[in-house]
């Protein structure tokens, strides 16, 4: 059982360095002074300065986070009410309802922003900033939705029955009893759209339009150039946090 238990540990950790060396490597890396990537010449911060004087790259930053928190709250707007009205469908037609709004999560992302990107050009609306959180949405809707189901599902429904018995109301029901049972998972839920939101390319290049350039595209475009640390630099920033946001949303998820 002892070599067993070794065994499984050293699989384990070959699996966690195999997936978090190269995320180790990018931040050391982001830190060189040298400005070549793969030349180690000692510890600075300059390329964090670098990124923090750099304008474009400022207004893709402030992008991602517009397109990430509109879309966010759209997702959380739409798919609040979704879910609770999916947990409360009977019949034979519940499932085939489930299956049209989970279908978003096992489509290829490049399907979804081939879709999307002749939805909006069958309607005429020009590509901007606005068809970009509407995509955002589309594929942040069934996160918020399977998150907030999960836990709807371990609500005892005799409290709401309860609260009705003594004459509440549906809004007074939702708003004392329902509201704050749900809150930490529609908090996580968020947090982790807003993290897919920001960290999203594929959709984003097809539906990007003039003066909507977001970080993931701005990083694409650099790398065009050759790597440098400056991409390291600023890669760092998305992958750390992403890992930070995760994490919240998973306190959340666990209150």
């Amino acid at each position: 059982m002892r070599g067993q238990g070794v065994w499984l540990r050293s699989i384990s950790g070959f699996g966690l360095a195999f997936l978090y060396l190269p995320i180790v490597v990018l931040v050391l890396f982001s830190l060189n002074a040298s400005r070549l990537s793969a030349t180690w010449q000692g510890f600075s911060w300059h390329w964090y300065e670098v990124l923090w004087r750099d304008e474009a790259l400022l207004a893709a930053a402030v992008n991602s986070l517009w397109i990430a928190a509109l879309s966010t709250s759209l997702a959380v707007l739409l798919g609040l009410p979704a879910a609770m009205g999916l947990e409360r469908l009977k019949g034979r037609g519940r499932q085939v309802v489930d299956t049209i709004f989970l279908l978003p999560l096992v489509l290829p992302e490049v399907m979804m922003g081939v879709a999307l990107l002749l939805f909006f050009v069958m309607i005429h609306w020009p590509l901007s900033l606005a068809t970009v959180i509407v995509g955002h949405a589309a594929f942040n809707l069934p996160v918020v939705i399977v998150m907030v189901r999960a836990r709807l599902q371990k609500l005892d429904p005799r409290l709401e029955e309860a609260a009705n018995d003594l004459g509440a109301s549906a809004w007074q029901t939702f708003y004392r009893v329902t509201w704050p049972l749900v809150r930490p998972a529609v908090l996580g839920a968020a947090l982790l759209a807003f993290t897919i939101s920001l960290d999203d390319f594929i959709v984003t290049f097809f539906v990007a339009g003039p003066g909507a350039t977001t970080l993931p595209l701005k990083v694409y475009s650099m790398i065009k150039s050759g790597l440098s640390p400056e991409i390291n630099a600023l890669s760092s920033v998305l992958v750390l946090s992403s890992m930070g946001l995760v994490g919240l949303s998973l306190v959340f998820q666990r209150r």
